[in-house]
């Protein structure tokens, strides 16, 4: 009994089967992967109609599988139809996002990461509690990852906080502006609170990738604009 079940796989692969008429076939497609659902539509019915013009009087064949490759078909068809709006809207968004990101530019922002940039006395970071503490403390190192001062903030509440450095030592000593970074740890009584490191820095510019608009932060890096938890 005839099928056309084989003749829709091959075409679905970008190649169109040969028939016993005197019509044309079509050459192997080379760009099968890009076919349109409206191409695979002209394709089946090309087939169905030779097939049906070709069949054996004495084994016709069966409607209810030409119906139900017909039914395989429109699934393919409005598969490819959403997997193409899918596309555009995905790539719509990620354009919108990356305009709207644009508005950064120049802007300050706190994203997760443990670099702090001492200017003129001043290193500005933060902190990110998952839940409140009595006692939060900050170990700041050079580039060499020497410690050059630890500093206690007491409590703090639970979600982000902002900190400062003054630049100075344990002892008094003011260090040379540059970049450091720090590490934080937190408890409440003897129970230790996790913490997030949190760098503030400078959006020199946006950048796209395949997941959305990247921020270029000044000493931190590309950053997805997903990250940022505060705007200064």
């Amino acid at each position: 009994m005839s099928t056309v079940s084989p003749a829709l796989l091959k075409t679905m692969n970008g190649k169109t089967p040969s028939t016993g008429s005197s019509s044309s076939t079509s050459s192997t497609s080379s760009t099968s992967a890009t076919d349109s659902a409206a191409q695979l539509q002209n394709h089946f019915m090309t087939m169905l109609v030779t097939q049906m013009q070709n069949q054996d009087p004495l084994n016709p064949m069966d409607n209810s599988q030409v119906t139900s490759q017909m039914a395989q078909l429109s699934t393919v068809t409005g598969i490819s139809q959403m997997n193409a709006t899918l596309s555009g809207l995905v790539s719509n968004y990620q354009s919108s996002q990356s305009l709207q990101a644009a508005n950064l530019i120049s802007h300050s922002v706190v994203v997760p990461g443990n670099a702090i940039t001492l200017s003129n006395g001043n290193g500005q970071f933060g902190v990110n509690m998952s839940a409140a503490a009595t006692n939060v403390q900050a170990t700041i190192s050079d580039a060499n990852g020497k410690v050059v001062d630890t500093v206690n903030f007491g409590s703090l509440p639970s979600g982000v906080s902002a900190l400062q450095w003054d630049g100075k030592t344990s002892t008094g000593a003011t260090v040379p502006d540059g970049q450091y970074t720090f590490s934080v740890t937190a408890s409440s009584g003897k129970t230790n609170v996790p913490a997030t490191p949190l760098s503030v820095g400078l959006v020199n510019s946006v950048s796209t990738s395949a997941t959305g608009a990247m921020l270029n932060i000044a000493n931190v890096g590309p950053t997805s604009v997903a990250d940022v938890l505060q705007i200064l």
